[in-house]
């Protein structure tokens, strides 16, 4: 799959297994895993990370793109599907009526405060919207994660309620 998005300083594209040596940096990172889930981790993670990313995209047509910063990926960006009753991941085929879309953001902790995020997720948004049709986004994000709330608010998002995920609560922010 071959899809290719550019902003003024960034490309957002589908990631690709070539793409693990530059994301070692991103899971191993402790400041981006508190945020997303999971242990800091190694190349071995960053493979995880990468197929499990693939994967998403072949199921759903949405996933998470690698964004590119100076032909370097710095971070993903993108799409999970969530079903709705339960808040746990799945497809839009297993989810059917309760799926929801998220469109979530993360890029290792050494490019943060630079404006990477809010302009990574509204090319995507734009993306999502134009190309694929999607109404509906929502973004899912800590209560204490004030960044990305941050990042939320300038995209003109909304909370609308808090939920309980695996991961603990989350704060449901819709999209306009």
């Amino acid at each position: 799959m071959s899809i290719r998005v550019e902003t003024d300083r960034l490309v957002l594209r589908v990631p690709r297994l070539s793409d693990v040596d530059d994301l070692v940096e991103f899971v191993g990172d402790e400041e981006v895993m508190r945020w997303i889930g999971g242990e800091p981790g190694d190349r071995v993670a960053a493979v995880e990370h990468v197929e499990r990313w693939m994967l998403r995209w072949e199921r759903n047509g949405v996933g998470q793109f690698v964004v590119l910063l100076g032909g370097r990926v710095i971070g993903r960006v993108g799409f999970i599907v969530w079903d709705r009753t339960t808040w746990e991941t799945s497809a839009y085929d297993d989810a059917g009526e309760h799926a929801e879309t998220e469109l979530g953001w993360a890029l290792s902790s050494r490019h943060w405060g630079q404006g990477y995020a809010t302009e990574a997720a509204r090319a995507a948004r734009e993306w999502a919207r134009t190309a694929r049709g999607v109404k509906r986004l929502i973004s899912l994000i800590d209560p204490a994660n004030l960044r990305s709330a941050r990042v939320a608010e300038k995209l003109d998002a909304r909370p609308e309620r808090q939920i309980e995920t695996a991961l603990g609560p989350a704060n449901v922010w819709v999209h306009p």
